[in-house]
């Protein structure tokens, strides 16, 4: 809604003259800068400034690669995070953005380790490393900066941990459901830990667990689509249904409610019983007439799923609205 439109229409209905009109628009405040402006913007240049340095860091690092030794290279990339941590514990204020930093730091460290060594560990593991040793610094600065980009590296770890167990091929064969079962286990695990529920011992805010369930979402469902429309449906495309269906139940609970991640699902379910329908009606389907009695049955009930969908999220959204009005 437009606040200043609003206030237009207030004056209109009550025949306000100018200098009641003007009165009205002076206790609305809206020629002031707002009080959380100046904060706000001062954390997030903060932020980016600490983003921009640390990939400045690896990038100049790269650009100097013949210039430093190898125990040069490694040296400046510890000293960075050393001081960065350090300099967290003694500046509260520059908390974040340089535990942001140190964070970046880390996953620079293992990039240059891995190429300098070559040790043959796969690429995940260098991945889980990075997530575990930068969770002490996200539960240390308790902020969303840290938090989503940990998101990020954690479920990018176990990615590609499936990857890596299902013979580094991203086909989906009926014999890695354990695989994949158990990969997707963890990544709503680490999904649950950024909710509402943990809040109070993880300090994470809403966006890392936003950014975490659109990464969860995202894997399961373009896995279930490549079991769907592999030879023969795999297990997997089943075991993605009950399990969306189950994690959109829990969302719909008052502790778990969060919109965007409802809506995630309902796309994501939406989009695997489309693929489906489909793959029921074409397979095998030659014919020509019977191809467009088909496409136009598909598109009917594409729409009436998704409008379906777009319903219950509005309902569930009023009801929980509602619900948190009355408490």
């Amino acid at each position: 809604m437009d606040v200043r439109l609003a206030l237009y229409e207030l004056m209109i209905r009550h025949k306000l003259d100018a200098g009641a009109g003007a009165a009205l628009l002076r206790l609305a405040a809206l020629e002031r800068e707002p009080e959380a402006l100046a904060p706000l913007l001062r954390r997030g240049v903060a932020v980016l400034a600490a983003a921009l340095a640390g990939l400045g860091l690896i990038l100049w690092i790269a650009a100097n690669w013949e210039t430093f030794g190898r125990f040069g290279r490694f040296a400046l990339i510890q000293v960075v995070f050393t001081a960065m941590c350090a300099g967290a514990l003694w500046r509260p204020a520059a908390r974040v953005p340089l535990a942001l930093l140190a964070l970046l730091a880390i996953g620079g460290l293992f990039a240059y380790f891995g190429q300098t060594y070559q040790t043959g560990a796969d690429p995940w593991q260098l991945f889980a490393l990075w997530a575990v040793l930068a969770l002490p610094l996200c539960l240390g600065a308790r902020s969303d900066v840290l938090w989503t980009p940990w998101a990020l590296v954690a479920l990018t770890a176990v990615s590609l941990w499936v990857h890596a167990h299902t013979g580094h091929s991203w086909r989906v064969q009926a014999d890695g459901l354990p695989v994949y079962a158990l990969g997707w286990g963890v990544a709503l695990a680490l999904t649950a830990l950024l909710a509402a529920p943990a809040r109070r011992l993880t300090g994470a805010g809403i966006w890392s667990l936003r950014a975490a369930a659109l990464l969860a979402i995202a894997s399961v469902t373009l896995t279930a689509l490549g079991a769907l429309f592999n030879d023969g449906i795999a297990p997997q495309f089943w075991l993605a249904l009950v399990l969306m269906a189950l994690a959109a139940a829990a969302l719909c609970q008052p502790r778990l409610h969060e919109l965007f991640a409802l809506s995630a699902l309902g796309l994501g379910l939406d989009v695997l019983l489309v693929g489906a329908m489909a793959h029921a009606l074409f397979e095998g389907n030659n014919n020509g007439g019977s191809l467009i009695g088909s496409l136009l049955l598909l598109g009917l009930a594409a729409a009436a799923l998704l409008a379906g969908t777009v319903r219950f999220i509005l309902l569930q959204s009023r009801r929980h609205a509602g619900a948190g009005e009355a408490a």
